[in-house]
């Protein structure tokens, strides 16, 4: 009978097994961050480079529980621009299972084949693209769910809404496709992301359509509907809700007013628009828009004098409405914000092979930004509302 000349302690070897492992996951990923921290800034850490966009200032540690044990992240602090790991999410302190990371991913706007490089190096193997488009499947309809949710905040004073422009391929043929979105402030003062929804381009069929459908989840107490001058949007504004008033976004009206003015005259001409919405009461701004049109036209800038002597009073709105609240509902700029990511989100995507695909992708972006970036931070004191609705019943 032969005797065993060495004995292997299996716990053992298991357990230092599974320490390699673990070590070498935590190397990875703090490798994959330090990239794309690396890509970020336009430079490797410590590297001189004239193409830098920014730069490190120092790391903060975190856990994340992964299949393999607890690692510690060493999660780069960038200044001069923002930094959002599409590896893994910015607050998650638990591995989601595979299929969930990888559907995270792709919402997130990294590209089949970074998807399949980053499998590759989390787990050894890659992922096709097949099986990433089946999971997205799965992904839709949790979106699908949060798209046609009730909405619950009460009455919502504040809308912004905008139209958001996608590429799609339709028959062989490429076409933009228009995504509407609005977001909308509480009565208690939160932003909220009501909803978006495709429309084949922005007319007043497809806004009242959209309207309705928010009004019909509950969207209600609108008092301002905030957004650029489009005519089927005005048009179902008037539709849907006749009792709301309408403010143009003041940025887009300078850009309409800046179509028409020399490229040497456009930043005068920016601190003459300026001054009109830099006043302190509704008179006061209309009486300053006279003139900056009687400016204009000494100026020989007919056509400019005449869209703000036409278009002004659209933009002043906003001071119907408590003077703390005016800087925050005389632009589009909360949405606008959200445009300029969504943008660039997408754009690794190129053309959308459907309406939906675009649709889906869209609002995994405003559902992940209000859910990480909004939180619980309050936008504006919704008190001035009150007293101002108060002191307006009293005058009347």
């Amino acid at each position: 009978m032969s005797e065993k000349i060495i004995q292997l302690n299996e716990g053992i070897i298991k357990k230092e097994l599974k320490e390699l492992v673990r070590n070498s996951v935590e190397e990875t990923l703090n490798e994959l961050l330090n990239k794309e921290a690396a890509e970020l800034t336009g430079a490797a850490k410590y590297e001189r480079s004239e193409a830098r966009q920014g730069y490190r200032s120092g790391h903060y540690e975190r856990n994340l529980t992964t299949t393999s044990g607890d690692v510690t992240l060493k999660v780069p602090k960038l200044k001069g621009v923002g930094f959002e790991t599409a590896i893994i999410e910015r607050y998650r302190r638990r591995e989601s299972s595979v299929e969930e990371a990888l559907i995270e991913m792709y919402l997130a706007g990294v590209s089949v084949r970074r998807v399949e490089d980053i499998t590759e190096a989390l787990w050894g193997t890659k992922v096709s693209a097949s099986t990433v488009s089946e999971l997205n499947k799965k992904a839709y309809v949790d979106i699908e769910d949060w798209r046609n949710r009730p909405l619950q905040g009460g009455k919502y004073p504040y809308v912004y809404v905008d139209g958001i422009y996608l590429r799609r391929n339709w028959g062989g043929e490429y076409e933009n496709v228009a995504i509407l979105v609005a977001i909308a402030v509480n009565e208690d003062g939160y932003r909220e992301v009501l909803g978006a929804a495709e429309g084949m381009k922005e007319d007043k069929a497809s806004w009242v359509s959209f309207f309705q459908w928010l009004r019909g989840r509950g969207l209600d107490g609108v008092k301002l509907i905030v957004g650029d001058k489009c005519l089927g949007m005005l048009e179902a504004v008037g539709e849907v809700f006749p009792e709301a008033k309408y403010q143009r976004c003041i940025v887009h009206f300078y850009r309409n007013v800046f179509s028409v003015v020399p490229r040497s005259k456009a930043k005068l001409v920016a601190k003459m628009l300026k001054a009109i919405h830099a006043q302190e009461s509704k008179a006061a701004a209309r009486k300053k828009a006279d003139e900056v049109v009687q400016m204009l036209r000494e100026m020989k800038l007919k056509e400019a004098a005449k869209k703000v002597e036409d278009s002004v009073d659209e933009t002043l709105t906003y001071a119907d409405f408590p003077f703390e609240h005016w800087t925050r509902i005389r632009s589009n700029n909360v949405i606008e914000r959200l445009n300029r990511e969504i943008r660039r989100r997408t754009r690794v995507v190129g053309t959308f092979p459907d309406g939906e695909s675009a649709l889906m992708l869209v609002c995994a972006r405003l559902r992940h930004v209000a859910g990480t970036q909004w939180g619980n931070k309050k936008y504006m004191n919704m008190t001035h509302l009150d007293a101002c609705a108060e002191d307006a019943y009293i005058a009347g």
